[in-house]
C-alpha cells in the first residue's frame, strides 16, 4: 500500500447509514486513495462551498427547497459527484439530507481537515471539532487542524474526480473560508456559480459581477471571468439551466479540441 495513505475505513452513523473514508497526507497518490474507497470512475463534479454555522434558520429553511428540488435531483440525474466540506452544518447538512430524502445514489464526498472533525469512536481532537455529516457516502480526511486547511484539497480532489469531465463550483452563502474556497477553484480554472440572494460571500460575488466594488479580493475573483450568478429570488429552475449550459459548453469545447487534434 502507498505509504502516504492510511487504510480505508467504513463509518456507520446513528442513522444507520455508512460511509467509506480514507486519510491522505499528500496530493501524490490521491487517485490511488480515491480508488481504494470506490471512487475510481471519472465523472462530472459539483463542488459545493458556502455557509456552515453562519446561516440563519430562516435561510436554512428557504435553501432546503433548492437542495431537495434542484441540486440533489440534478446530481442524481446527471450522475455527478458532489464534493463539500463534509461537516454536519449549513450547506453540507442540507446537501446530505437532500441526497437521502430523494433516495440519491450519487457520490457525496466530504473533504475535511482531520484535526477539525470528530471521527466515529475517536476522541474529539479539540473542543471546536465538528461532527461529520451522516448522509455523505465518502470522506477524505486531509492534513490540518484549522478551518480552511481543507480548501486547496477540495479543489484538487475535484480535479482528480472530474478528470476529463466538466466540473463547477457552486457558492451558497458563506464567509471568509468560502472566499478562500472560491479562490482555489479559480486557480485551477473551474467555473464558479454563485447564488445571489443566499447571503454573505455569495452575494458579494454577485454584486461584484454587477460592477459594485465591495472587496478587492472579490473583484479579483470576478475578473477571472470564471464566475457567474444565479438569482435565488427568481427561480430555482435557473440553476438547472445554468448547469446544463456549462455541461454543454464543456462538451463542445472537448469536441473542438478532439477535432483540432485530428486535423493537426
Amino acid at each position: 500500500m502507498n505509504n502516504l495513505l492510511e487504510s480505508p475505513q467504513k463509518y456507520t452513523f446513528s442513522n444507520q447509514l455508512t460511509a467509506h473514508a480514507i486519510q491522505v497526507q499528500s496530493f501524490a497518490g490521491l487517485s490511488n486513495a480515491l480508488s481504494q474507497v470506490g471512487l475510481h470512475h471519472k465523472r462530472p463534479t459539483l463542488v459545493l462551498v458556502g455557509g456552515a454555522g453562519g446561516i440563519s434558520q430562516d435561510d436554512m429553511n428557504h435553501l432546503r427547497r433548492l437542495f431537495v428540488q434542484e441540486i440533489a435531483p440534478i446530481a442524481q440525474a446527471l450522475g455527478l459527484a458532489v464534493i463539500d466540506g463534509g461537516t454536519d452544518a449549513g450547506v453540507m447538512r442540507l446537501m446530505g439530507q437532500a441526497r437521502t430524502e430523494i433516495g440519491g445514489t450519487f457520490p457525496l464526498i466530504g473533504v475535511a481537515a482531520v484535526g477539525t472533525v470528530i471521527l466515529p469512536d475517536v476522541p474529539p481532537p479539540s473542543p471546536e471539532a465538528a461532527a461529520l455529516e451522516p448522509n455523505h457516502s465518502h470522506f477524505v480526511l486531509v492534513p490540518g487542524s484549522n478551518w480552511g486547511d481543507e480548501s486547496s484539497w477540495i479543489a484538487h480532489i475535484a480535479s482528480v474526480v472530474s478528470e476529463g469531465c466538466p466540473s463547477l463550483t457552486l457558492v451558497i452563502n458563506g464567509g471568509e473560508i468560502t472566499l478562500q474556497d472560491v479562490g482555489h477553484s479559480v486557480q485551477v480554472g473551474r467555473a464558479v456559480v454563485t447564488v445571489d440572494g443566499s447571503g454573505r460571500t455569495a452575494d458579494k460575488l454577485a454584486a461584484a459581477l454587477r460592477g459594485e466594488v465591495i472587496d478587492c479580493r472579490v473583484s479579483e475573483l470576478v475578473a477571472s471571468e470564471l464566475v457567474q450568478a444565479i438569482n435565488l429570488r427568481q427561480s430555482f429552475a435557473c440553476f438547472a439551466q445554468v448547469i446544463e449550459e456549462i455541461w454543454a459548453s464543456f462538451a463542445l469545447t472537448a469536441e473542438s479540441e478532439r477535432s483540432l487534434s485530428i486535423t493537426c
